[in-house]
């Protein structure tokens, strides 16, 4: 025992070394400052991690017992606040090993047996981003459930397109939002496949090349809830290809949330009036009096530059490392932490705001009435009446001009006038030249008109429902221990 009280005063790994690591060095190296938010993983994968040893007799089964209970111990302390962490310890996982062999003696030293720091950290990583994704996922659904409930509440309010930024054609305010449904259900998509990378036991790797221990991987995955194991020990230690991926994924994500905030940011303008924005998620000038400033979605769509940069840096970390880990690796940490508290502030603050968002279905009208948004209208209507799409395209073109030159829109022209242009223009021709007619005749799948929208919400819907089916049952299954 009293080796192991000699032991604690040096470094875990000092037995080669013969001077004291410099105070330099030891704050140079630390990573614990941004790592110590790993504890529970650290404790959940040594737990497994000791019960395996334990169950193929690698160490004593009261051992074992021993050590479960320090581990115990040590996550109520941390939990309650009680527990100190030494940064001349490096990491949270020194730390705690530190402390477990303080509570256990001999018994402690023996936790990290078949183990290297290697394939801990890793799976340490993997633990904590399976948790974080689903976080994420939860919180992409909120937020599209807020924007299913606000199309549902405008699929009569009209409002112009754009493309290039300049009013194209008439659409639903109903069918430009869910474009963004749309967006955060790839977002989804991509969360979901990146976590079957990150689903994967990288412990019983060692260092490198595995060990020499009668280890069990099968059952340490089990207790983890992992499917998979990792293939080949080299690429366990070494891989983060998985981390990458959750940053791109959480770097596509804060894309779609850019794009929504400068939508809302220039809807909100003075010069367009389409939302009113909630006082509670706004703020003021502190010189100006009358500003009503969007700082939320600013600073939304500043965040995305955040984001890309933890997938540059990551990227940039990985891409001369030969194989099998190096301490460059550490570096990996940082990024993916900042990226997981940036993205859910995101999702958290626009889920809570869309709700509150004032839209002014008047302004939307009266700017979609505007202009010449229904020229397409007037082309398509010449080919349903035999003429070829570019013929018909110059002929809508050169009533445009006309329009133009005498000061009218579309809608002001007499049949009379139409007639100067093609003899196929009839008298009707004006009501497929409203802007109600305009979005109601867009009827093709994935179009604008009301009734292909409120089939596209009621295929959400439904969507969701059988979703959430799905989920009960799955819980009930597992509740059963049917996996």
């Amino acid at each position: 025992m009293l080796s192991f009280i000699l032991t604690l005063m040096k470094k875990l790994w000092g037995g080669r070394f013969t001077e004291k690591t410099e105070k330099v060095v030891e704050s140079f190296t630390s990573s614990l400052a941004f790592d110590v938010r790993l504890w529970k993983y650290d404790i959940e994968g040594s737990v497994a991690h000791v019960k395996m040893l334990g169950k193929q007799k690698i160490i004593p089964q009261k051992d074992a017992v021993l050590i479960l209970r320090g581990l115990e111990e040590i996550r109520e302390d941390i939990q309650a606040g009680k527990f100190r962490f030494h940064d001349s310890l490096e990491d949270v996982h020194m730390n705690i090993e530190h402390a477990l062999i303080r509570k256990t003696g001999p018994a402690g030293g023996k936790l990290h047996t078949a183990r290297s720091r290697n394939d801990q950290v890793a799976l340490d990583l993997r633990l904590y981003l399976r948790d974080e994704i689903s976080e994420v996922l939860k919180l992409v659904k909120k937020f599209q459930k807020t924007i299913v409930s606000a199309a549902e509440k405008h699929v009569d309010t009209v409002m112009p397109g754009f493309t290039h930024f300049q009013k194209a054609q008439p659409v639903l305010l109903a069918h430009h939002l869910l474009a963004y449904f749309d967006m955060l259900e790839r977002d989804r998509e991509r969360f979901g496949d990146c976590l079957k990378r990150v689903n994967v036991l990288p412990l019983g790797s060692a260092a490198l090349a595995g060990t020499t221990l009668p280890v069990d991987r099968r059952y340490v995955a089990r207790l983890l809830k992992f499917p998979k194991m990792s293939e080949n020990s080299m690429d366990a230690v070494s891989d983060r290809d998985f981390a990458v991926e959750f940053i791109s994924a959480s770097a596509m994500l804060m894309t779609h949330l850019s794009r929504f905030s400068e939508e809302m940011i220039i809807w909100n303008n003075d010069e367009f009036g389409f939302v009113g924005l909630p006082d509670a998620f706004t703020t003021g000038s502190s010189i100006m009096p009358q500003k009503k400033n969007p700082d939320v979605l600013e600073l939304t769509r500043g965040k995305a530059g955040r984001v890309y940069g933890h997938l540059m840096s990551l990227l940039t970390v990985m891409k001369g490392l030969p194989l099998a880990y190096n301490r460059d690796m550490q570096e990996d940490k940082e990024p993916v932490f900042d990226t997981v508290d940036t993205v859910k502030a995101c999702l958290d603050v626009l889920a809570e705001m869309m709700p509150k968002v004032r839209f002014n279905r008047n302004a939307m009208k009266k700017s979609a009435e505007g202009g010449f948004l229904t020229a397409t209208d007037l082309a398509e209507y010449l080919v349903k009446r035999g003429m070829p799409f570019r013929e018909a395209h110059r002929v809508t073109g050169e009533v445009v001009r006309y329009c133009i030159d005498n000061k009218k829109i579309l809608g002001d022209l007499s049949a009379e006038e139409f007639s100067r242009f093609s003899d196929l223009i009839r008298g009707d021709v004006a009501h497929y030249l409203t802007v109600k007619a305009s979005v109601e005749g867009k009827t093709s799948p994935g179009g604008t008109s009301g009734k292909t929208v409120l089939a596209r919400i009621r295929q959400i819907k439904g969507q969701k429902a059988k979703g959430k089916r799905q989920e009960i049952k799955g819980k009930r299954r597992e509740a059963r221990g049917e996996g």
